[in-house]
């Protein structure tokens, strides 16, 4: 059975790279690729990780000009109302109020040696953080349920973040915060996100956006390319089956943003953090690397600083660092801001992002969104209200965990509008999830919807309000805050004392390195590598095989990107 999955998927291989090659085809015989009729002819799009909306913008104090009224307003944050706090069950519910700062990496060794754990946010956890416990007539917590007795997701109160932390709601292999759960509630002071606030301030910050699903960083990602996860509702399954999913990659009933720019004749592309971006997860995006969508970050600005520049469509995936080190700091030395990390990395990449896109010769045109997958467990006060399902199927049952219907959206996350045609120190109260980004996009260039979901998503449309473009953007932004961490020690390598099992996370992106590594694998020896992928039980295993795949992918890298050199004209601009 190994055998014969192998040499469909081998099958399918050959038949996406000649579609990928009759599209090149037919797109030159057309006259090439189109450029969007509209003033916003490029949207870049950076999506960081795992950070909720008050625990990045909470006490930042932004007021502003309301985006449709034009009125005096202000960012619904820590600052107005309250008290905005949870109880602290280890303390006889003890309310505990937000406050900041916040550590800059949940990393950094604590007085007892240890440090924090990531809090958990798969969907049980979130369930939690979102409905609350109660208390039987003998002092006992009750944990809610999905579905609640109403065949649904449960009333809403954002009242139990430290609790979670604690631990009530973790399966086996997640770890608890059992030393200060409180610091969930720890939120960063203004000066510690110098150049997040600043772009809040400068452009417009939504206030009202929230992650797609009440669960963790997969099925929310998918959505932020296909308006839907697949029926996807938690971190994906072990793979001890040669699914399609493991063979191919994640495949949704009415494809990707990215088949929808290709059939209108639209370019598009994804900058590369690292050799394992996210995206790689979708079937046939292999192809698409063939056909030159995905570079690395490292030529993002000589690209957008090209003058024949003109993709209109750019998603940046962040560096996710060590995602399965010999360590034990996971998440550590990338620049996603993955809570384990330095936070300050994170301001760094979008600075950069920002200014190479504010110095380029396409500034006027473009429209960038910096928003994040989902909260990471962190604190948020407002409540995410109901929304559209996505209609389409469960493409994957395997990975459908809870039932859960999507009718309902996660916790709220930081996201900022950014272009020349934002009237400066917008707030805008609008309520947005992650498929608003893709309804935004159909909206620019005269795409169809792909799901409900974003057929009934509120778009960044009126926000583009100016007739010409601002000429007092700033060109820098301010030095990201100084930590007082070493890149080294977020860099280092220490081995590490045990090897436990791998978590839901971690196996998630050893499926996009085996992705990688079987795209690359002869016919015949599929079969084999499908096995060895299947025998990964450990943190050592995973993490042999994905400085495999990595030395193998960066050694491709570098043999193609010396033939593209020598073969390249003198003073040549790149594509």
């Amino acid at each position: 059975m190994v055998a014969l999955r192998a040499a469909w998927s081998w099958v399918f291989d050959r038949f996406r790279l000649l579609l990928a090659e009759l599209r090149c085809s037919v797109r030159s015989l057309s006259g090439g690729n189109r450029i969007p009729p509209g003033p916003i002819k490029h949207v870049f799009v950076l999506v960081l990780e795992n950070r909720s909306f008050d625990h990045m913008l909470g006490f930042a104090d932004i007021s502003g000009k309301d985006a449709l009224t034009g009125l005096p307003t202000h960012v619904d944050d820590l600052t107005r109302g309250g008290p905005h706090a949870n109880p602290d069950p280890n303390a006889g519910d003890r309310r505990v109020a937000a406050s900041s700062p916040a550590a800059f990496s949940l990393a950094q060794t604590r007085a007892d040696g240890t440090h924090a754990p990531d809090p958990a946010h798969e969907f049980d956890q979130v369930l939690l953080q979102l409905g609350g416990y109660s208390r039987d007539g003998s002092g006992a917590i009750i944990l809610p349920t999905h579905p609640d007795p109403r065949g649904d997701y449960p009333a809403i109160h954002n009242s139990v973040f430290i609790a979670s932390y604690l631990g009530l709601a973790n399966p086996r292999g997640i770890e608890p915060n059992t030393t200060d759960p409180e610091s969930i509630m720890r939120c960063f002071a203004p000066e510690q996100v110098p150049v997040l606030v600043a772009l809040a301030k400068e452009f417009a910050v939504c206030d009202r956006w929230f992650s797609s699903v009440p669960g963790p960083t997969w099925p929310n990602r998918f959505f932020l390319h296909a308006a839907s996860s697949g029926g996807l509702d938690d971190s994906p399954s072990g793979f001890q089956s040669a699914t399609a999913s493991l063979l191919d990659g994640y495949h949704f009933d009415n494809g990707t943003i990215y088949d929808r720019l290709e059939n209108s004749h639209y370019d598009w592309k994804v900058f590369m953090g690292d050799e394992f971006p996210q995206v790689f997860a979708i079937r046939g995006m292999t192809a698409r690397r063939l056909e030159g969508h995905f570079r690395r970050f490292g030529e993002f600005a000589a690209a957008v600083n090209d003058p024949e520049f003109s993709t209109p469509y750019v998603f940046i995936e962040p560096n996710y660092g060590n995602v399965l080190p010999t360590t034990l700091k996971d998440f550590t030395g990338g620049d996603s801001q993955h809570p384990l990390d330095d936070i300050t990395s994170g301001e760094r990449l979008v600075k950069q992002v920002y200014e190479t896109i504010r110095n380029s010769p396409h500034w006027n045109e473009s429209l960038l969104l910096v928003t994040y997958d989902e909260h990471g467990g962190f604190f948020d006060h407002v409540p995410p209200p109901r929304t559209a399902s996505p209609g389409d199927s469960i493409v994957c049952p395997e990975n459908n965990h809870h039932g859960f219907g999507f009718r309902q959206l996660g916790v709220r996350v930081p996201a900022i509008a950014i272009s020349p045609l934002i009237p400066k120190n917008t707030v805008d109260h609008t309520t947005y999830d992650h498929s608003s980004l893709l309804a935004t996009v159909e909206s620019l260039f005269g795409l169809e919807p792909l799901t409900r979901r974003d057929a009934a998503a509120s778009t960044l449309d009126h926000l583009l309000s100016l007739e010409a473009p601002r000429k007092d953007a700033p060109i820098s932004l301010p030095d990201p805050a100084d930590s007082g961490i070493p890149r080294d020690q977020m860099d280092s390598a220490e081995d590490s004392s045990g090897d436990g099992s791998l978590t839901a996370i971690q196996r998630a992106f050893l499926h996009v390195a085996f992705l990688r590594h079987y795209r690359r694998t002869s016919l015949f020896r599929k079969p084999a590598a499908i096995r060895a992928f299947q025998r990964i039980k450990f943190l050592s295993q995973a993490n042999g095989f994905m400085q495999e795949v990595h030395g193998r992918m960066s050694s491709l890298y570098l043999r193609a990107k010396s033939r593209r050199d020598s073969e390249k004209p003198t003073g040549a601009r790149r594509a």
